[in-house]
């Protein structure tokens, strides 16, 4: 039998190789992967509904506007941003589209001018935060405020309808079975994968992260970096607002609103650090998963709304308690 002095010596070495496994590189999305499983396994037993082609589906198509505006708010958040507006923009998005379609524009060129819109708003949010060195939380959240009023002083506050022949396909069709939403989903994690492990821009956004000072010295464009990743988050937040739209056949001045604490919910679960400088895409892709699988198991279960949004927080803070710890484990 172990003496208690030899106990209390094995104590601190499994808390050092916890620590150890949380600085592995790796380790963030491979617990994220094992947690995953986990969950599908239990869902699995507990409900006979889950488990099946339909149902993993349709979590996918339910979560892909999400994921569209969680993939990237991930490298602007690596960089030492952050864009709190994006919800807002894919609401003022499809306000934009319906009403100038009742003006009679035609539906595609309203699209490519609410992604105009989105851009400008994208560019003035990196330029407060880069040149007036404003902090990105006070920006994006006044440029919030500012977007959802437009977009409720437009509508009147009221749902706007967005059914349009020739439109609604992108948020309702299929390709090869898999919702068109879903595949525009994985394809843009895809692009930003390889943008952020294959480029230069990518090494700027982890050098700009990492140290914004040091990366100036040996000649980083950090505030240009910076401004280029708010313009992509808004233009994330105005495509997401768009197949928003297009799947739900209307236009809410705050239709995606409700969304925005499940996105940063995403980034951080998925293991990009809140300092700024580390953090990956698919780790992103997990916890967006993770989270759309939550909502969807519960629901299956009759789970009120209410322990829904309980179990979302919950998740959140466990998120935010995690990042802390591999801040320690890699002496951050």
């Amino acid at each position: 039998m172990a003496t208690t002095a030899e106990t209390t010596a094995a104590a601190p070495s499994l808390k050092r190789r916890f620590m150890d496994l949380l600085a592995k590189p790796w380790s963030g999305v491979a617990m994220l992967l094992v947690f995953y499983l986990i969950l599908i396994a239990v869902f699995s037993i507990l409900s006979p509904f889950f488990f099946n082609t339909r149902n993993m589906l349709q979590i996918g198509l339910n979560v892909a506007y999400i994921g569209l505006m969680a993939a990237a708010g991930t490298p602007l958040i690596i960089a030492g941003g952050l864009d709190l507006s994006v919800a807002a923009i894919a609401g003022l998005t499809g306000v934009m589209i319906s009403l100038l379609v009742g003006l009679g524009v035609p539906v595609w060129v309203a699209v490519g001018l609410a992604l105009a819109l989105a851009a400008a708003i994208g560019v003035v949010n990196g330029l407060f935060t880069t040149r007036l060195k404003l902090n990105p939380l006070i920006t994006t959240l006044g440029m919030m405020s500012i977007v959802s009023g437009i977009a409720l002083v437009l509508t009147g506050g009221l749902t706007r309808p967005l059914m349009i022949p020739g439109f609604n396909w992108i948020g309702n069709e299929r390709l090869f079975s898999i919702p068109i939403p879903l595949i525009i989903m994985l394809v843009t994690f895809f692009g930003l994968w390889l943008v952020m492990t294959k480029t230069k821009f990518g090494r700027f956004i982890y050098a700009a992260g990492g140290n914004a000072e040091a990366s100036r010295l040996i000649g980083i464009p950090v505030e240009r970096t910076v401004i280029v990743l708010y313009v992509i988050s808004a233009l994330a937040g105005a495509i997401a607002g768009t197949i928003l739209g297009a799947m739900l056949g209307a236009a809410g001045p705050n239709a995606a609103g409700s969304q925005l604490l499940t996105v940063i919910a995403a980034i951080i679960l998925g293991g990009t650090s809140l300092n700024g400088g580390r953090g990956s895409v698919w780790g992103t892709l997990l916890a967006v998963l993770i989270l759309g699988t939550l909502n969807n198991g519960l629901t299956l279960l009759n789970v009120s709304s209410f322990w829904q949004d309980v179990t979302r927080g919950v998740v959140l803070m466990l998120a935010v308690s995690l990042d802390q710890l591999r801040n320690r484990a890699l002496g951050e």
